[in-house]
Order: C-alpha cells, then sequence, then structure tokens
C-alpha cells in the first residue's frame, strides 16, 4: 500500500485480502502479524532472486554483476517469482522501506530486514570476489565494502527515482557506480 505501515488500517487489509477483520486477528494477531508474514514471505522469495542470478562461474562475474546493478535500479523485480513493478515506488525495496519507516521501533521488522539485506549483501559479496578470482576486480579490494557499496546505489536510486529522475539518469548513476569498481593493477 502506498500509504506505508503507519498509513494502512486492519480495515484496509480487511478490504484488500476479503478476509474479516476477526479472521485478520485469528490468523495473523492483527496487524503486525500480517507485517511480520508479509516481510518472511518476501524475504524467502528475495533470498532466492539475487543469489540465483548472481551466481555461476567466475568467468562473467563481472558482466552478472553490471547486469544485476542496472536491472535492480530500475526497480525489475529481483525477488524469484515477482514480476516487475509497474511503477518505481511499487518498485522500491519492501524490507528496506519497512526497515525505515518501521524497524527504528520494531526489533522483529529490523531483524527481519537485516536478514534479508544479509543474504543480497552475501550474494554480491561472493560475486564481486568471483570476479576478483577471474582478474576483472582488484584482488586486494573489500569484496564485503563493494558489495555494500552496490547496494548503497542500488537504495540509493530508489530515492533518486522516487523523486521522479529518468530512467536514463538511473541508467547514468549505475554505469558510474560500476566503471568505480576497483580494477586490477598491472604491472
Amino acid at each position: 500500500r502506498a500509504s506505508g505501515y503507519n498509513g494502512t488500517s486492519v480495515d484496509d487489509i480487511s478490504a484488500a485480502t476479503g478476509l474479516g477483520r476477526g479472521s485478520l486477528y485469528a490468523a495473523f494477531d492483527g496487524k503486525h502479524g500480517v507485517l511480520l508474514e508479509a516481510m518472511g514471505g518476501y524475504f524467502a522469495r528475495l533470498g532466492q532472486g539475487p543469489p540465483k542470478m548472481l551466481a555461476g562461474p567466475d568467468e562473467g562475474a563481472l558482466e552478472r554483476l553490471h547486469a544485476y546493478l542496472l536491472r535492480a535500479v530500475h526497480g525489475v523485480s529481483l525477488a524469484a517469482d515477482v514480476p516487475p513493478a509497474s511503477d518505481r515506488t511499487a518498485a522500491t525495496c519492501f524490507a528496506a522501506k519497512m526497515a525505515l519507516e518501521v524497524g527504528a521501533s520494531d526489533p522483529e521488522v529490523r531483524r527481519l530486514a537485516n536478514d534479508c539485506f544479509s543474504v543480497v549483501a552475501t550474494a554480491v559479496a561472493d560475486c564481486v570476489r568471483a570476479a576478483q578470482r577471474h582478474g576483472d576486480i582488484d584482488p586486494d579490494a573489500d569484496a564485503d565494502d563493494l558489495a555494500f557499496l552496490v547496494l548503497t546505489v542500488i537504495r540509493g536510486s530508489d530515492v533518486v527515482g522516487a523523486y521522479g529522475h529518468s530512467p536514463d539518469r538511473l541508467t547514468s548513476i549505475a554505469e558510474s557506480a560500476f566503471a568505480l569498481l576497483p580494477r586490477p593493477r598491472h604491472q
């Protein structure tokens, strides 16, 4: 829902799902339970998408990382079995939205969002390591730091895109970030 967690009532959830208030409380223990269930489902799907897209032989790792970055900054769903979003706001990572809106005050949401981020960060870092082994990225660079850099560019592009900047601008941002990845020093 565009109004976020705090702007969504149990009645809104009931209307959207066709379930009565009593059924929602019985099945999920209210709005918070629905959120945790939705985040758990999203996390399970997301846990499959990026690792699958980024995994593979060392040869081609840099190209997979590039493709991942471009898809992600354009809001193309990277979670398994989730169709591409029709607008930029809807494409922004659900876990990131909930972490920002609710995570500071809700330890369960914060834990789920951190778990979700960790799976994606690990997949990106593993792809960076594969590119390092193949000689496409400087082997002395910290793969975990580079993974966080890539993910920061992706999350930042969510904000830039939400403010209506063009797909060309998002591509330019992604390409600039990709070009900044440290290449091996040739002697």
